[in-house]
């Protein structure tokens, strides 16, 4: 640690000796979110190539949105939090930021509600072993339905953390990690 200069702030000093740590961190979060965007470009693909050799999908009525129009909102408003939580973050106003993940941990269970909702009634004129199409949605719902759990895991182990704000010591940027794979699995939706 550096030496404390008169008028330097606190967070100043705790930020100097971090260099590398701090990258690695912010860089591992997002190749693990640029593999998982991989899956989910792959899943697409999938979506779209079986579409084409799959002529019963055009015969199918199309899927009812409300539950999922519903659920955008719901993840849609959870990023918003969050993100404000990220400023509250920046800003050393920790107890709002924490109050805010768990806002977000919240609407993540009530997504969660919604998905168990969106399914049972998808499984009364769709299964997974109907056809191609049955197989792919369930196969892409139930892994975004994972990562959000996965995200949920993040953002409560952060909620858990005795300090959320840069720290000299990993995780650096805890809130700011957490709330980069949140963003990224609320865009996959």
């Amino acid at each position: 640690m550096s030496t404390i200069h008169a008028g330097q702030a606190p967070v100043e000093i705790l930020l100097q000796p971090l260099g590398i740590d701090q990258a690695r961190g912010r860089q591992g979060m997002l190749l693990l979110i640029a593999t998982e965007a991989s899956l989910f470009v792959v899943l697409f693909f999938a979506y779209f190539f079986l579409s084409n050799g799959d002529w019963r999908w055009l015969q199918q009525e199309p899927p009812q949105i409300t539950y999922a129009l519903v659920m955008l909102a719901v993840l849609l408003g959870s990023s918003a939090v969050l993100r404000w939580g990220e400023k509250q973050v920046e800003a050393g106003r920790f107890a709002e930021a924490r109050t805010a993940m768990g806002f977000t941990i919240l609407l993540g269970f009530g997504f969660l509600v919604l998905s168990a909702f969106e399914y049972r009634g998808h499984l009364k004129h769709l299964t997974p072993q109907m056809n191609s199409y049955g197989s792919i949605f369930y196969t892409i719902t139930s892994f975004h339905v994972l990562h959000l759990i996965g995200g949920m895991l993040m953002l409560s182990y952060v909620l858990l953390l005795p300090r959320i704000g840069r720290t000299n010591r990993p995780p650096h940027r805890a809130y700011s990690d957490a709330a980069s794979y949140w963003h990224f699995v609320d865009i996959v939706w």
